[in-house]
């Protein structure tokens, strides 16, 4: 019940404040004698000593309606780099980095330089109230040349290691905060339920259990002083694939084709969509307390009123301001996604793209308290101006918001020290944070097949290293790095798999060849590196656009099935050397069940980030594979949705699956050992892939006995 109390209290407390606020809206504000950093002043909101709330309820009491609605916009960098001092002209509350938007030169101190520049001209506004940065740092500072890379949450899902993970967010925060920025728009705790999505690796995993248990790395993250993002509320993980799009895509130039299934619908009852799509954010409200969560794109659809009518998440007021805020207590803020609001339908302006008054008014009364217009900010506050001066946003409503984003600040400590130092630059890609991603490279890996124990490899072996993910660390990294779609090739410092090889086992005799062309003869095992080019939301959904201005790699349509070069190069060295391992270094799962025979062990690999020796740690025993499947392995793209849970459960590999190469842990692991083993022996009952997932949800559901019991069925006797 701590939960229902807190959101009692904060309740009262908006609706106690909330009446002289709007008072004071019309008395002209008195000017601060000090600006936040330099020793207070005469004003409240200044002294530090004060309670939060005090102070927010002093500065809000001074500012004017403009500055309040500055302080609910968000420009992006691009929009203000030439002319910084339209953050002040604009009073805008908040600047963002979109992925692959940065300063020249794309270094730790020039970040700390642009963003105190653009702070100076924050404090230089009558209040001089600060303005927040923002980034999507979703898997390490990706946006930042230098830093430390770790893989992608569906591997984080994989090494079921919470503590790791609280760990990898702590690194974050420290190289985030390094380059002066306070905000991180992540994590994503979507669950993932259809590996068609393009951003299904941004997801811990399709089990809410497992994304709940995940949610160790907001703590990472705030216990470093960075503002975390929950996202994407919510459903953005489970939206129906329309195959009807997909369809009519064929045969068109990229640009005209239109995503599948990102930003799509989420078709759903109310019981489901609290199971499974809302669970994450009640514990993460409840347990970890981010401080701003961010709306989807998506929208919802509940059957119980019949299928054809979603709402759009940026215009869900019931879900937003009802369910988040009043009835889970959220007392943070909530950020639009980029340009979020735009996609709301106006009836009067169907064909709109942009903004209009509608629209406005509809994701203020949603409930979003800052809104990212990356291009259009100041379209965004006249059309929010007029609204309010209309009477159709009530001026309750934007104090509510604005009180929420100066709690925030006042918590952060923005006020007392606004500007970033560069001597901590050297934290970003430290040797411990790569050592720490090495680590989790390492735990993420997961081992779905392992014939005659050919793993771990002998480190004085005669290797045969081929595939074009071998030796690519664009590709090991995937989206969201360097470039909003990522980039294949020499992209960041790190080390490739093929590289990780060469450093664990610098006695083996390394051949590489990327499509197997080199002679093979002598090998004692053939080691094949295969899998998908980067890509992020919308270019990633299967059947979707392909990304016409990244590199020339990631033009492939995108699949649940390898690319035919890859299913050739396995062919090729797995018929020619008599031990064969295949590596899949992807965001999802890739279908290769016809070629499972030829294989010998076969590893996921998900995206390991910029270490790539933390792979070749297990591949040669310096340490154990550990790691279980986040999501099922589907046994063909006809499967695909499949999840633990449901009825026909029959996957080629199912959700939990994951053969250990090393020994001990508790009495669950080794009933999952035998029980695998058993598979392996075809001692298995029928229904094995639902014994062993549904046991992996039992487990992360807090119910280690169901777990053992379920698991102990799975063996014929």
């Amino acid at each position: 019940m701590p939960s229902r109390r807190r959101s009692l209290t904060v309740l009262v407390a908006a609706a106690v404040l909330t009446a002289p606020l709007v008072t004071a809206q019309s008395a002209p504000a008195a000017p601060a004698t000090a600006k936040p950093g330099h020793g207070g002043g005469s004003a409240p909101y200044l002294n530090a000593k004060l309670p939060v709330e005090r102070r927010v309820d002093d500065l809000l009491g001074r500012m004017t309606l403009v500055e309040k609605i500055g302080q609910m916009t968000q420009a992006e960098r691009a929009a203000v780099s030439a002319d910084p001092s339209l953050i002040a002209q604009w009073n805008l509350g908040s600047v963002l980095s979109g992925g692959g938007s940065v300063p020249t030169p794309n270094t730790p101190e020039a970040w700390v330089e642009m963003v105190n520049q653009f702070q100076a001209q924050a404090l230089s506004t009558r209040l001089h109230i600060p303005m927040i940065y923002g980034i999507d740092a979703v898997h390490g500072h990706g946006n930042v040349y230098g830093a430390t890379i770790f893989p992608h949450n569906v591997g984080l899902g994989a090494t079921r290691d919470p503590a790791l993970v609280k760990k990898v967010g702590q690194a974050t925060a420290e190289e985030v905060r390094a380059t002066g920025i306070p905000w991180d728009f992540a994590p994503c705790i979507c669950v993932s339920r259809d590996e068609r999505w393009g951003r299904s690796y941004e997801s811990f995993g399709e089990d809410p259990a497992l994304v709940v248990s995940m949610e160790t790395i907001i703590d990472g993250l705030q216990s470093k002083g960075i503002l975390a993002t929950t996202k994407h509320y919510a459903g953005d993980g489970d939206t129906r694939y329309n195959q009807a799009i997909a369809d009519a895509n064929v045969g068109k130039q990229w640009f005209e084709k239109q995503y599948t299934i990102d930003q799509g619908v989420t078709v759903t009852n109310r019981a489901d969509f609290a199971r499974i799509d809302l669970a994450p954010y009640v514990v993460a409200v409840n347990e970890h307390r981010p401080g701003s969560v961010m709306p989807s794109f998506s929208s919802v659809d509940w059957t119980e009123d019949g299928v054809g009518n979603p709402i759009k998440m940026h215009a869900n007021r019931e879900l937003i301001t009802d369910v988040l805020k009043h009835q889970l207590g959220f007392d943070g803020f909530v950020i639009s996604d980029w340009e979020g609001i735009h996609q709301i339908p106006d009836p009067t302006d169907p064909t709109n793209g942009g903004l209009t008054p509608y629209k406005v008014r509809t994701g203020v009364n949603a409930g979003i308290d800052m809104f990212m217009e990356p291009n259009t900010a100041k379209q965004f506050e006249d059309l929010l101006l007029a609204e309010v001066e209309a009477g159709r946003v009530s001026r309750a409503r934007i104090d509510d918001a604005v009180r929420r984003i100066l709690r925030v600040k006042f918590q952060l400590g923005l006020f007392e020290h606004p500007f970033a130092s560069p001597n901590k630059v050297d934290q970003v890609g430290s040797a411990a944070h790569r050592a720490l991603a090495r680590q989790a490279a390492a735990e993420s890996q997961v081992l779905l097949k392992n014939s005659g124990h050919l793993l771990p490899l002998r480190r004085d072996a005669k290797i045969y290293v081929a595939g074009r993910n071998a030796d690519d660390i664009g590709n090991q990294t995937g989206g969201w790095t360097i470039a909003w779609q990522g980039a294949s090739g020499d992209i960041v410092p790190g080390t490739t798999i093929l590289e990780g090889i060469r450093e664990v086992a610098p006695r083996a005799q390394v051949t590489y060849s990327a499509d197997a062309s080199a002679p093979m003869d002598g090998a004692d095992v053939g080691v094949v590196v295969v899998g998908e080019t980067p890509y992020a939301e919308g270019f990633g959904d299967v059947g979707g656009p392909e990304c016409g201005f990244c590199t020339p790699a990631q033009l492939e349509p995108k699949s649940l099935s390898l690319q035919p070069g890859d299913k050739a190069v396995i062919d090729k060295v797995c018929s020619a050397i008599a031990k064969c391992v295949v590596l899949v270094v992807s965001g999802r799962p890739q279908v290769l069940t016809d070629q499972l025979g030829e294989i010998d062990a076969l590893v996921a690999s998900w995206l390991p980030g910029s270490e790539g020796a933390g792979v070749a740690d297990v591949l040669f025993g310096r340490r154990p594979f550990t790691g279980r499947l986040p999501v099922t392995w589907p046994r063909d793209a006809a499967q695909v949705p499949i999840n633990v849970g449901d009825h026909d459960y029959r996957p080629l590999y199912p959700y939990g699956w994951g053969l250990r190469t090393g020994h001990g842990g508790s009495k669950v692991d080794r009933a999952r050992d035998q029980a695998q083993a058993a598979v392996l022996a075809g001692r298995a009952r029928g229904d094995w892939a639902k014994l062993i997932a549904d046991a992996e949800h039992a487990l992360l559901s807090g119910d280690p006995g169901k777990a053992y019991a379920l698991l102990t069925k799975v063996a014929r006797h």
